[in-house]
């Protein structure tokens, strides 16, 4: 199984960098890779809670997983621990076969020193997304929401 692990570290507070995590307007801003947009349509951050989200390529390329420009996934989560801990299991919304597939997405929020050190990791890749992809993916939204904390939004 592939597992991506990335470290951001945010000059803020554990709490804010968690209220981040899990608010809707903040995660439409944060959690979108560069040359694309966000649209959040479901959001509800509590354990058990229902999520959903689009992704969509800013230009034309063709290479959506949903649809031609557009990657959505589903998911709920799984374990909130304010302040601490955020567990998610997602999926995309797709009808090929190598990109199907529950994922586990977990972010832990750790205190160092003038600030937080944000731990991310994505379990159970799909054999259809590239592992290099998924990675810097990851490290553009945990900068976005880097940027995003310390700035006080």
């Amino acid at each position: 199984m592939t597992v991506t692990r990335v470290s951001q570290h945010v000059k803020a507070r554990r709490t804010e960098v968690f209220r981040a995590l899990v608010d809707a307007r903040a995660v439409s801003q944060w959690m979108v890779p560069d040359g694309m947009s966000s649209q959040v349509h479901a959001f509800e951050a509590r354990e058990g809670g229902a999520f959903r989200i689009s992704l969509t390529y800013v230009e034309a390329t063709g290479s959506g997983k949903t649809s031609e420009q557009t990657d959505t996934f589903h998911g709920r989560f799984v374990r909130l621990v304010p302040d601490e801990w955020v567990e998610q299991v997602v999926e995309f919304e797709t009808a090929d076969p190598t990109l199907q597939g529950e994922m586990r997405i977990t972010y832990h929020l750790v205190d160092a020193g003038d600030g937080t050190d944000v731990h991310g990791e994505h379990h159970g890749l799909p054999a259809g997304v590239s592992a290099a992809d998924n990675e810097l993916g990851w490290r553009m939204s945990l900068a976005k929401l880097a940027a995003l904390v310390e700035a006080g939004s």
